[in-house]
């Protein structure tokens, strides 16, 4: 395609794409996203366009690899469309079926989703509870469109945002629209993202930068990964009218390079953007321009800080700026004005220059409109990625979204937030999902992490668990954060141990003040939370540990397995399959553990068919 001189030019091209396509095409579309690569979608999409050439369908019929489609829990998904047709956990040997069926106007039923509460097949996407209450802005085109594809973006509307905004708007109400929308941050803190631009629009100094921020460390979240490798040319627009905004002429896109994938779909999605004139220098035939490259960041959890984030690129170890210090958007990267925002947040802002500031506070809250992505993983029926209306409760979106629990038990608390958010019990599951509502609570929205936990969690060592992950990834830089943590970490890991002291508990709490109120970042501000949260709403269990009980009966040192002797048989297979030979007893009579010599491996669980030994 020739390079493009004018928004004119970039509209007529969309028509011609649209055009092009034919009205009646079948599209198959199989999910692409990371998850379903490691199930064999490539090699399914492979096999079904293999089988669409046997079955003469070529000009009729188009398979697509597109971007995650969300219910990772049923993958690989593949949907047919533009019926909807929804076909889960395929294989690559069953391409041939779906096809045939195609290709004779059937249904292949044996891949139809089964509804889990009603044992129903689903036929349509848009039927499944798991999609129908959700709502879809940033992800709406991820299962839809080839991410590899510049013409699939541009044919759905890409690069309008950018060719109004260039035409029709100057950088001030560009700035004004985004700062009326009231879109905040996506990526924990929820700071006004038209603010941020407008103190950088303010600042002193010609040059100029806008960063993505990609640095995605929360252990279980995928959000950002998945929108960067199913829809790049969304992020890429979405920086494009945040550089026009504030006079920025570089930008980066700061990666982890565990996400190889969405790293490979970006820098190619920058070259064909480039190749178009919708990157480069005179964009669009205007005196905007904008170089933007990838930069793969080494994993460090803590570069998901801003100054830390600017360390990273420039060079230097990946370390907070000590305080006091000025903002990024006032002295950021290479001491110029920066505005940093995450992969979800510049992802929305071509949708609020498109259809207006009006239309995005139609969905969410008055104080945090729009929707938000959450990776919802743990004890429910449909883990996977979804997309909600702020405001929405958290039991909507568990039970509603989720499906509940697997074995159709309840839950007992959701810890949202990532490592650094905080644990709420189900007695607040209907509560609103916004900044507000989950920071009075003691949790945090974070950016995006949603971990469902069942009755057999033990609430002290699922705190020990997440401060483990931020003491391990403190820099080390300020004492609070780490020391504090350690010490934090040390209690727990006693407590759990059976080792816990009455004066530990008020301990923590004193410690996780200091914690929150002495660290230099957002890392060892936030690290207590897990900690906090659950001394607040499950004390109890805390209490029962230092009593020598684990609720739960999942930290080791304070279980204790017993046989029953009206159960047990004497068939001896406990003693058999016991790696430490603490159970003894005669053929046909009860055996016995001895606690001194048990590991509380739960070996001996496993190997008893009639139920004869439980912990407690």
């Amino acid at each position: 395609m020739a390079r493009l001189r004018h928004p004119a030019e970039l509209a007529a091209l969309a028509e011609g794409l649209v055009r092009a396509r034919k009205r009646d095409q079948v599209s198959i579309t199989v999910c692409g996203g990371t998850g379903c690569r490691a199930f064999g979608s490539g090699e399914l999409a492979a096999g079904l366009r293999e089988e669409v050439d046997k079955q003469h369908l070529s000009g009729e019929v188009e398979v697509k690899l597109t971007g995650c489609h969300g219910l990772c829990e049923r993958g690989p998904i593949v949907v047919i469309q533009p019926e909807g047709l929804f076909y889960a956990g395929l294989r690559p040997e069953d391409a041939a079926a779906v096809v045939r069926a195609l290709a004779h106007g059937q249904v292949a039923d044996q891949f139809l989703y089964v509804d889990p509460e009603s044992g129903e097949p689903v036929l349509r996407e848009e039927d499944i509870p798991f999609y129908r209450k959700q709502k879809r802005l940033v992800l709406a085109a991820n299962g839809r469109i080839d991410p590899t594809s510049i013409e699939d973006y541009i044919a759905i509307g890409g690069y309008q945002a950018l060719a109004k905004a260039l035409s029709s708007m100057d950088p001030e109400q560009v700035v004004g629209e985004v700062k009326r929308a009231g879109l905040r941050g996506r990526g924990g803190a929820g700071f006004p993202t038209g603010v941020k631009w407008e103190h950088c629009c303010r600042a002193t100094g010609e040059k100029r930068y806008v960063i993505c921020n990609g640095d995605e460390g929360d252990p279980g979240a995928y959000m950002d990964r998945s929108v960067v490798e199913g829809n790049p040319h969304l992020v890429i627009e979405g920086m494009l009218v945040g550089a026009y905004a504030i006079g920025a002429d570089e930008g980066i896109v700061y990666v982890r390079a565990e996400y190889p994938l969405a790293v490979e779909n970006l820098r190619l999605a920058i070259a064909q953007a480039e190749e178009l004139g919708l990157l480069g220098k005179g964009i669009l035939g205007s005196g905007f321009s904008l170089r933007l490259r990838v930069f793969e960041g080494a994993g460090a959890f803590v570069c998901g800080e801003s100054t830390a984030l600017v360390a990273s690129i420039e060079g230097n170890r990946g370390m907070p700026r000590p305080l006091p210090r000025p903002r990024t958007t006032e002295a950021g990267l290479w001491g110029s004005p920066t505005v940093i925002n995450n992969v979800e947040t510049w992802a929305n802002v071509p949708a609020i220059i498109t259809q207006g500031a009006d239309w995005f506070r139609c969905f969410g809250t008055e104080r945090s409109p729009g929707t938000k992505i959450f990776s919802l993983t743990g004890d429910v029926r449909n883990a996977g990625l979804i997309e909600v209306p702020m405001g929405i409760t958290l039991r909507e979106l568990v039970y509603g979204i989720g499906g509940g629990s697997r074995d159709g038990g309840s839950s007992k608390a959701v810890q949202i937030g990532g490592p650094s958010g905080g644990c709420l019990p189900a007695g607040l599951l209907d509560l609103p999902i916004d900044y507000e509502s989950l920071t009075d609570a003691g949790a945090m929205m974070g950016s995006g992490g949603l971990v469902v936990l069942d009755e057999d969690t033990c609430m002290v060592d699922m705190a020990r668990y997440f401060l483990e992950f931020t003491q391990a990834e403190s820099c080390g830089q300020c004492t609070p954060c780490r020391l504090g943590t350690k010490r934090m970490l040390e209690i727990l890991t006693r407590i759990t141990r059976g080792r816990g002291r009455k004066e530990d508990l008020d301990l923590l709490v004193e410690l996780g003040e200091t914690v929150a109120t002495g660290s230099l970042c957002g890392l060892g501000q936030t690290a207590p939370n897990p900690v906090t949260s659950t001394l607040r709403y499950f004390r109890d269990e805390y209490e029962a540990h230092l009593d020598g009980r684990c609720p739960a009966g999942t930290c080791r040192e304070l279980v204790t397995y017993t046989v029953n002797a009206e159960l047990c048989v004497g068939c001896g297979l406990c003693a058999k399959g016991c790696p430490q030979g603490a159970i003894s007893g005669e053929p046909r009579s009860p055996y016995r553990i001895e606690p001194r010599l048990c590991s509380r491996c739960g070996a001996c669980v496993s190997a008893c068919a009639k139920g004869a030994i439980s912990k407690q």
